[in-house]
Protein backbone atom coordinates (compact mmCIF):
# COMPACT_ATOMS: atom_id res chain seq x y z
CA UNK A 1 0.00 0.00 0.00
CA UNK A 2 2.38 2.49 0.79
CA UNK A 3 5.74 1.73 -1.53
CA UNK A 4 8.01 0.97 1.47
CA UNK A 5 11.53 1.23 1.15
CA UNK A 6 13.34 -2.09 0.88
CA UNK A 7 17.03 -0.83 1.73
CA UNK A 8 15.72 1.11 4.80
CA UNK A 9 18.49 0.51 6.84
CA UNK A 10 21.09 0.83 4.56
CA UNK A 11 20.29 4.28 3.21
CA UNK A 12 19.70 5.58 6.11
CA UNK A 13 22.87 5.03 7.98
CA UNK A 14 24.30 7.43 5.15
CA UNK A 15 22.25 10.15 5.57
CA UNK A 16 23.41 13.77 5.44
CA UNK A 17 22.27 16.48 7.98
CA UNK A 18 21.59 20.37 6.53
CA UNK A 19 24.23 22.91 7.60
CA UNK A 20 22.68 26.21 6.10
CA UNK A 21 19.35 27.87 6.61
CA UNK A 22 18.37 30.70 4.01
CA UNK A 23 17.44 34.23 5.25
CA UNK A 24 13.96 33.99 5.04
CA UNK A 25 13.03 38.19 4.16
CA UNK A 26 15.46 37.27 1.08
CA UNK A 27 13.39 34.32 -0.17
CA UNK A 28 10.07 36.15 -0.26
CA UNK A 29 7.92 33.98 1.72
CA UNK A 30 4.82 36.03 3.54
CA UNK A 31 5.08 35.28 7.43
CA UNK A 32 2.20 34.13 9.07
CA UNK A 33 3.31 31.64 11.52
CA UNK A 34 2.05 32.03 14.91
CA UNK A 35 4.67 35.03 17.25
CA UNK A 36 4.02 35.44 21.25
CA UNK A 37 0.92 37.30 21.37
CA UNK A 38 -0.01 36.50 17.76
CA UNK A 39 -1.01 33.01 17.83
CA UNK A 40 -3.89 32.75 14.68
CA UNK A 41 -3.22 36.18 12.93
CA UNK A 42 -3.77 35.12 9.23
CA UNK A 43 -2.00 37.32 6.50
CA UNK A 44 -3.51 36.95 2.87
CA UNK A 45 -0.40 36.07 -0.18
CA UNK A 46 0.08 38.38 -2.75
CA UNK A 47 -1.83 35.42 -5.08
CA UNK A 48 -5.58 36.42 -3.46
CA UNK A 49 -8.16 38.17 -5.69
CA UNK A 50 -6.09 37.51 -8.61
CA UNK A 51 -6.57 34.92 -10.92
CA UNK A 52 -4.63 32.01 -10.27
CA UNK A 53 -0.56 31.33 -12.26
CA UNK A 54 -1.23 27.44 -10.87
CA UNK A 55 -3.10 24.68 -11.69
CA UNK A 56 -3.83 21.23 -10.49
CA UNK A 57 -0.74 18.91 -11.52
CA UNK A 58 3.13 18.51 -11.50
CA UNK A 59 5.06 21.73 -11.96
CA UNK A 60 9.21 22.49 -12.20
CA UNK A 61 10.77 25.07 -10.20
CA UNK A 62 15.13 26.05 -10.02
CA UNK A 63 16.15 25.94 -6.69
CA UNK A 64 19.43 26.10 -5.38
CA UNK A 65 21.07 25.57 -8.90
CA UNK A 66 18.60 22.49 -9.58
CA UNK A 67 15.30 21.63 -11.71
CA UNK A 68 12.69 20.61 -8.58
CA UNK A 69 9.13 19.24 -9.36
CA UNK A 70 6.26 19.21 -7.33
CA UNK A 71 2.14 17.68 -7.63
CA UNK A 72 -0.45 20.34 -6.80
CA UNK A 73 -3.67 19.86 -5.80
CA UNK A 74 -6.02 22.50 -5.78
CA UNK A 75 -9.80 22.11 -4.17
CA UNK A 76 -12.66 21.96 -6.74
CA UNK A 77 -14.23 25.62 -7.13
CA UNK A 78 -10.98 27.26 -6.02
CA UNK A 79 -11.52 30.75 -5.24
CA UNK A 80 -8.86 33.30 -5.39
CA UNK A 81 -11.09 35.30 -3.10
CA UNK A 82 -10.68 32.85 0.04
CA UNK A 83 -7.48 32.15 2.24
CA UNK A 84 -6.94 28.11 1.87
CA UNK A 85 -4.99 26.12 4.50
CA UNK A 86 -1.86 24.83 3.04
CA UNK A 87 -0.33 21.52 3.46
CA UNK A 88 2.88 19.82 2.30
CA UNK A 89 3.40 16.09 1.60
CA UNK A 90 6.22 15.26 2.42
CA UNK A 91 7.69 11.40 0.55
CA UNK A 92 9.30 8.30 2.33
CA UNK A 93 12.45 6.90 1.01
CA UNK A 94 12.19 5.20 -2.09
CA UNK A 95 8.58 7.11 -2.32
CA UNK A 96 7.44 9.75 -4.89
CA UNK A 97 5.69 12.73 -5.09
CA UNK A 98 3.14 10.99 -7.04
CA UNK A 99 2.57 8.15 -4.22
CA UNK A 100 1.57 10.76 -1.81
CA UNK A 101 -0.89 12.97 -4.35
CA UNK A 102 -2.33 9.86 -5.91
CA UNK A 103 -2.93 8.01 -2.45
CA UNK A 104 -1.13 4.95 -4.23
CA UNK A 105 -2.86 1.56 -4.60
CA UNK A 106 -5.89 2.79 -1.81
CA UNK A 107 -5.90 5.97 -4.24
CA UNK A 108 -8.03 8.80 -3.38
CA UNK A 109 -8.81 7.21 0.19
CA UNK A 110 -4.58 7.86 1.08
CA UNK A 111 -4.09 10.97 -1.23
CA UNK A 112 -2.18 13.11 1.30
CA UNK A 113 -2.28 10.38 4.29
CA UNK A 114 -6.23 10.57 4.24
CA UNK A 115 -6.61 14.62 4.74
CA UNK A 116 -7.47 15.63 1.29
CA UNK A 117 -10.66 12.75 1.65
CA UNK A 118 -11.47 14.79 4.87
CA UNK A 119 -10.54 18.18 3.14
CA UNK A 120 -12.93 17.34 0.77
CA UNK A 121 -15.55 16.45 3.03
CA UNK A 122 -15.28 19.65 5.19
CA UNK A 123 -15.70 22.03 2.28
CA UNK A 124 -12.99 21.82 0.22
CA UNK A 125 -10.73 24.27 2.73
CA UNK A 126 -7.39 22.84 1.72
CA UNK A 127 -4.45 22.90 -0.54
CA UNK A 128 -2.02 20.08 -1.29
CA UNK A 129 1.38 19.94 -2.27
CA UNK A 130 3.76 17.47 -2.17
CA UNK A 131 7.03 18.14 -3.33
CA UNK A 132 9.94 15.37 -4.88
CA UNK A 133 12.91 14.74 -3.20
CA UNK A 134 16.10 14.40 -4.80
CA UNK A 135 17.26 10.50 -5.25
CA UNK A 136 13.46 9.66 -4.03
CA UNK A 137 14.58 11.00 -0.19
CA UNK A 138 15.12 13.86 1.93
CA UNK A 139 18.90 14.08 3.14
CA UNK A 140 18.92 18.25 2.80
CA UNK A 141 22.72 18.50 2.39
CA UNK A 142 23.66 21.74 2.13
CA UNK A 143 20.05 22.99 3.13
CA UNK A 144 19.28 22.04 -0.70
CA UNK A 145 16.08 20.77 0.42
CA UNK A 146 15.39 23.43 2.58
CA UNK A 147 15.86 26.16 -0.05
CA UNK A 148 13.44 24.21 -1.91
CA UNK A 149 11.08 24.26 0.44
CA UNK A 150 11.20 28.23 0.72
CA UNK A 151 11.15 28.39 -3.11
CA UNK A 152 8.06 26.66 -3.64
CA UNK A 153 6.60 28.71 -0.42
CA UNK A 154 7.71 31.55 -2.59
CA UNK A 155 5.83 30.43 -5.81
CA UNK A 156 3.03 29.72 -4.11
CA UNK A 157 2.18 32.35 -2.29
CA UNK A 158 2.34 34.38 -5.50
CA UNK A 159 0.18 32.46 -7.33
CA UNK A 160 -2.20 31.61 -5.18
CA UNK A 161 -4.39 32.48 -2.20
CA UNK A 162 -3.02 31.03 1.21
CA UNK A 163 -3.69 31.86 4.46
CA UNK A 164 0.02 31.96 5.99
CA UNK A 165 -1.22 31.32 9.57
CA UNK A 166 -2.36 28.26 8.33
CA UNK A 167 0.82 26.16 6.46
CA UNK A 168 0.92 22.57 7.80
CA UNK A 169 3.67 19.99 6.93
CA UNK A 170 3.84 16.39 7.53
CA UNK A 171 5.17 13.54 6.41
CA UNK A 172 6.39 9.40 6.73
CA UNK A 173 9.38 8.45 7.50
CA UNK A 174 12.32 10.31 5.90
CA UNK A 175 9.33 12.84 4.72
CA UNK A 176 8.84 12.55 8.85
CA UNK A 177 12.07 13.53 9.31
CA UNK A 178 11.76 16.55 6.79
CA UNK A 179 8.59 17.52 8.63
CA UNK A 180 10.66 17.71 11.54
CA UNK A 181 13.68 20.06 10.03
CA UNK A 182 10.84 22.11 8.16
CA UNK A 183 9.47 22.33 12.26
CA UNK A 184 13.00 23.24 13.75
CA UNK A 185 14.49 25.72 10.87
CA UNK A 186 10.64 27.11 9.68
CA UNK A 187 8.43 27.58 13.01
CA UNK A 188 7.87 30.60 12.00
CA UNK A 189 6.49 30.18 8.69
CA UNK A 190 4.54 26.78 9.55
CA UNK A 191 1.67 26.99 12.03
CA UNK A 192 2.08 22.86 12.79
CA UNK A 193 3.89 19.91 11.77
CA UNK A 194 3.42 15.81 11.73
CA UNK A 195 6.10 13.59 11.91
CA UNK A 196 4.63 9.99 11.16
CA UNK A 197 7.39 7.64 12.26
CA UNK A 198 10.40 9.78 12.06
CA UNK A 199 13.78 10.53 13.05
CA UNK A 200 16.90 13.24 12.85
CA UNK A 201 17.49 12.36 9.29
CA UNK A 202 17.53 15.73 7.29
CA UNK A 203 18.62 17.96 10.19
CA UNK A 204 17.36 20.53 12.99
CA UNK A 205 18.84 24.11 11.66
CA UNK A 206 17.74 26.15 14.49
CA UNK A 207 15.31 23.97 16.81
CA UNK A 208 14.71 26.94 19.72
CA UNK A 209 11.57 28.12 18.98
CA UNK A 210 7.76 27.03 19.87
CA UNK A 211 5.73 25.24 16.84
CA UNK A 212 2.71 22.74 17.21
CA UNK A 213 3.70 19.33 16.87
CA UNK A 214 2.52 15.77 16.47
CA UNK A 215 3.80 12.60 16.62
CA UNK A 216 2.68 9.09 15.06
CA UNK A 217 5.00 6.32 16.06
CA UNK A 218 5.03 2.57 16.42
CA UNK A 219 6.38 0.74 19.47
CA UNK A 220 7.35 -2.19 17.19
CA UNK A 221 8.76 0.09 14.65
CA UNK A 222 11.77 -1.98 13.69
CA UNK A 223 13.14 0.49 11.02
CA UNK A 224 13.65 3.93 12.50
CA UNK A 225 12.82 2.68 16.77
CA UNK A 226 10.01 5.09 18.53
CA UNK A 227 12.81 5.93 20.29
CA UNK A 228 14.39 8.39 17.72
CA UNK A 229 10.19 9.84 17.30
CA UNK A 230 10.54 10.34 20.92
CA UNK A 231 13.82 12.48 20.79
CA UNK A 232 11.97 14.61 18.01
CA UNK A 233 9.00 15.10 20.16
CA UNK A 234 10.82 16.16 23.25
CA UNK A 235 12.41 18.77 21.26
CA UNK A 236 9.17 20.45 21.15
CA UNK A 237 7.65 19.44 24.50
CA UNK A 238 10.47 21.71 25.78
CA UNK A 239 10.66 24.55 23.01
CA UNK A 240 6.54 24.60 23.86
CA UNK A 241 6.66 24.63 27.72
CA UNK A 242 5.01 21.58 27.88
CA UNK A 243 5.07 19.69 31.01
CA UNK A 244 7.57 16.67 30.45
CA UNK A 245 5.74 13.58 31.14
CA UNK A 246 6.84 9.80 30.11
CA UNK A 247 3.67 9.48 27.68
CA UNK A 248 2.03 6.28 28.12
CA UNK A 249 2.11 3.80 25.33
CA UNK A 250 0.35 0.53 24.16
CA UNK A 251 1.98 -2.96 24.86
CA UNK A 252 3.18 -4.80 21.86
CA UNK A 253 0.02 -7.29 20.47
CA UNK A 254 -2.39 -5.13 22.61
CA UNK A 255 -3.78 -4.15 18.61
CA UNK A 256 -4.01 -0.21 20.71
CA UNK A 257 -2.94 2.93 19.99
CA UNK A 258 -3.16 6.07 22.92
CA UNK A 259 -2.91 9.97 22.20
CA UNK A 260 -1.48 11.79 24.39
CA UNK A 261 -2.24 15.80 24.59
CA UNK A 262 0.65 17.24 26.73
CA UNK A 263 -0.67 19.50 29.47
CA UNK A 264 0.92 22.89 30.56
CA UNK A 265 1.87 24.07 26.93
CA UNK A 266 2.06 27.54 25.89
CA UNK A 267 -0.90 28.64 24.00
CA UNK A 268 -1.44 28.16 20.46
CA UNK A 269 1.31 25.44 20.54
CA UNK A 270 0.16 21.90 21.39
CA UNK A 271 2.40 18.94 21.39
CA UNK A 272 0.46 15.65 20.91
CA UNK A 273 2.14 12.23 21.14
CA UNK A 274 0.27 8.89 19.28
CA UNK A 275 1.94 5.80 20.14
CA UNK A 276 0.34 2.51 18.06
CA UNK A 277 0.79 -1.10 18.41
CA UNK A 278 2.67 -1.64 15.48
CA UNK A 279 5.44 -1.14 13.02
CA UNK A 280 6.66 0.97 10.10
CA UNK A 281 3.44 2.50 8.69
CA UNK A 282 1.52 5.62 8.62
CA UNK A 283 -1.50 4.05 8.63
CA UNK A 284 -2.29 1.20 11.17
CA UNK A 285 -5.31 -0.58 12.25
CA UNK A 286 -6.08 -1.53 15.49
CA UNK A 287 -7.09 -5.05 14.75
CA UNK A 288 -3.90 -5.42 12.56
CA UNK A 289 -2.01 -4.47 9.23
CA UNK A 290 -2.48 -1.02 7.79
CA UNK A 291 -4.87 0.57 5.12
CA UNK A 292 -6.82 3.90 4.84
CA UNK A 293 -9.05 3.14 7.41
CA UNK A 294 -6.59 3.91 10.16
CA UNK A 295 -7.39 5.98 12.27
CA UNK A 296 -4.29 8.64 12.20
CA UNK A 297 -6.31 10.15 9.29
CA UNK A 298 -9.14 11.51 11.79
CA UNK A 299 -6.57 12.21 14.38
CA UNK A 300 -4.40 14.23 12.19
CA UNK A 301 -7.10 16.28 10.43
CA UNK A 302 -8.46 16.42 14.16
CA UNK A 303 -5.06 18.23 15.55
CA UNK A 304 -4.25 20.86 12.01
CA UNK A 305 -8.02 21.94 11.50
CA UNK A 306 -7.98 23.22 16.04
CA UNK A 307 -6.00 25.91 14.93
CA UNK A 308 -7.59 29.62 13.78
CA UNK A 309 -7.13 31.67 11.25
CA UNK A 310 -8.69 33.56 8.43
CA UNK A 311 -9.65 30.62 6.03
CA UNK A 312 -12.50 28.39 5.51
CA UNK A 313 -13.22 26.41 9.04
CA UNK A 314 -14.00 22.91 9.07
CA UNK A 315 -17.17 21.22 9.09
CA UNK A 316 -16.29 17.28 9.05
CA UNK A 317 -18.81 15.73 11.56
CA UNK A 318 -16.80 14.72 15.03
CA UNK A 319 -18.55 14.24 18.22
CA UNK A 320 -16.61 13.75 20.77
CA UNK A 321 -18.04 12.90 23.99
CA UNK A 322 -17.47 14.06 27.85
CA UNK A 323 -15.89 12.02 30.73
CA UNK A 324 -18.56 9.68 32.72
CA UNK A 325 -18.11 6.74 34.50
CA UNK A 326 -19.67 3.31 33.17
CA UNK A 327 -20.07 0.51 35.47
CA UNK A 328 -16.49 -0.94 36.76
CA UNK A 329 -15.45 2.36 37.73
CA UNK A 330 -14.07 3.32 34.54
CA UNK A 331 -14.32 6.77 32.63
CA UNK A 332 -14.76 6.76 28.69
CA UNK A 333 -14.13 9.06 25.72
CA UNK A 334 -15.66 8.56 22.35
CA UNK A 335 -14.99 10.19 19.19
CA UNK A 336 -17.19 9.70 15.90
CA UNK A 337 -15.75 11.38 12.52
CA UNK A 338 -17.78 10.93 9.30
CA UNK A 339 -16.84 11.29 6.00
CA UNK A 340 -18.96 11.20 3.10
CA UNK A 341 -19.57 11.32 -0.01
CA UNK A 342 -22.80 11.70 -2.33
CA UNK A 343 -24.52 8.52 -1.04
CA UNK A 344 -22.30 6.90 1.44
CA UNK A 345 -20.29 7.69 4.35
CA UNK A 346 -17.58 5.97 6.86
CA UNK A 347 -17.72 6.65 10.41
CA UNK A 348 -14.50 5.86 12.81
CA UNK A 349 -15.36 5.89 16.00
CA UNK A 350 -12.57 5.77 19.02
CA UNK A 351 -13.36 4.55 22.35
CA UNK A 352 -10.52 5.75 24.76
CA UNK A 353 -10.44 4.22 28.43
CA UNK A 354 -9.73 7.66 30.16
CA UNK A 355 -10.37 5.81 33.52
CA UNK A 356 -7.82 3.51 36.18
CA UNK A 357 -9.96 0.36 35.51
CA UNK A 358 -9.41 -1.54 33.01
CA UNK A 359 -12.46 -2.42 30.69
CA UNK A 360 -12.87 -6.01 29.32
CA UNK A 361 -15.62 -6.89 27.21
CA UNK A 362 -17.54 -3.52 25.96
CA UNK A 363 -20.76 -3.06 24.28
CA UNK A 364 -21.32 0.60 22.49
CA UNK A 365 -24.85 1.91 21.98
CA UNK A 366 -25.99 4.24 19.45
CA UNK A 367 -28.64 5.03 17.00
CA UNK A 368 -28.01 6.05 13.48
CA UNK A 369 -29.77 8.93 11.87
CA UNK A 370 -32.62 8.08 9.44
CA UNK A 371 -31.45 6.65 6.07
CA UNK A 372 -28.00 5.75 7.23
CA UNK A 373 -27.57 2.07 6.73
CA UNK A 374 -24.32 -0.20 7.72
CA UNK A 375 -23.07 -1.97 4.58
CA UNK A 376 -19.98 -3.16 6.35
CA UNK A 377 -17.78 -2.50 9.34
CA UNK A 378 -14.79 -3.33 11.08
CA UNK A 379 -13.19 -4.11 14.28
CA UNK A 380 -16.46 -4.70 15.40
CA UNK A 381 -19.78 -6.38 14.79
CA UNK A 382 -23.02 -4.38 14.03
CA UNK A 383 -26.26 -5.17 15.09
CA UNK A 384 -29.05 -4.13 13.08
CA UNK A 385 -27.36 -2.27 10.24
CA UNK A 386 -29.91 0.75 11.09
CA UNK A 387 -31.37 2.65 13.67
CA UNK A 388 -30.16 1.52 17.60
CA UNK A 389 -27.26 -0.09 16.65
CA UNK A 390 -25.53 -2.17 19.15
CA UNK A 391 -21.30 -2.70 18.24
CA UNK A 392 -19.87 -5.46 20.09
CA UNK A 393 -16.34 -6.11 20.81
CA UNK A 394 -14.03 -8.19 18.43
CA UNK A 395 -12.04 -10.82 20.71
CA UNK A 396 -8.86 -9.14 19.90
CA UNK A 397 -10.27 -5.95 21.30
CA UNK A 398 -12.22 -6.80 24.02
CA UNK A 399 -9.81 -5.09 26.66
CA UNK A 400 -9.07 -1.43 26.67
CA UNK A 401 -6.84 -1.21 29.38
CA UNK A 402 -6.32 2.81 31.00
CA UNK A 403 -5.42 5.53 29.12
CA UNK A 404 -5.83 3.14 25.93
CA UNK A 405 -8.06 3.03 23.28
CA UNK A 406 -9.70 0.99 20.48
CA UNK A 407 -11.08 2.21 16.76
CA UNK A 408 -13.89 0.81 15.35
CA UNK A 409 -15.96 1.68 12.33
CA UNK A 410 -18.42 1.06 9.39
CA UNK A 411 -19.56 2.26 6.08
CA UNK A 412 -23.00 3.28 5.49
CA UNK A 413 -25.22 4.29 2.92
CA UNK A 414 -27.50 7.51 3.62
CA UNK A 415 -30.58 9.31 2.12
CA UNK A 416 -28.75 12.71 2.69
CA UNK A 417 -28.64 12.73 6.39
CA UNK A 418 -24.51 12.78 7.25
CA UNK A 419 -24.66 13.31 10.87
CA UNK A 420 -22.76 11.53 13.41
CA UNK A 421 -25.11 9.39 16.35
CA UNK A 422 -25.85 11.93 19.02
CA UNK A 423 -24.97 9.80 22.08
CA UNK A 424 -22.96 6.66 23.01
CA UNK A 425 -23.94 4.47 25.39
CA UNK A 426 -20.84 2.07 27.03
CA UNK A 427 -22.05 -1.04 28.75
CA UNK A 428 -25.06 0.33 29.92
CA UNK A 429 -23.85 3.79 31.03
CA UNK A 430 -24.41 7.24 28.38
CA UNK A 431 -20.78 8.29 27.34
CA UNK A 432 -22.54 11.92 26.65
CA UNK A 433 -21.93 14.32 23.90
CA UNK A 434 -20.23 16.98 24.54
Amino acid sequence: MFHQHTARRRSLLALAAATTALLLGAAGIAFGGPTAGEVGTAAATAGCGKAPTLASGQHTISSGGQNRSYILRLPPNYDSSRQYRLFVGFHWLNGTANDVDSGGADGYNWSYYGLRRLADTANNGTIFVAPQGNNNGWANPGGQDLTFVDDLLKQLDAALCIDTAQRFAGGFSYGGAMSYEVACARATVFRAVIAYSGAQLSGCDGGSQPIAYMGVHGVSDSVLNISQGRALRDRFVRNNGCTAQNAPEPAAGSRTHIITAYSGCRAGYPVVWAAFDGGHTPGPIDSGGDGWRTWTSGEVWKFITQFGGSGPTTTTTTTTTTTTTPPGGTTCRVTDVISAWNSGLTSNITIANTGTTPISGWSLVFTLPGGQTITSGWNATYSPTSGQVTATNAAYNADIAPNASVTVGFQANHTGNTAAPTSFTLNGQACGTA
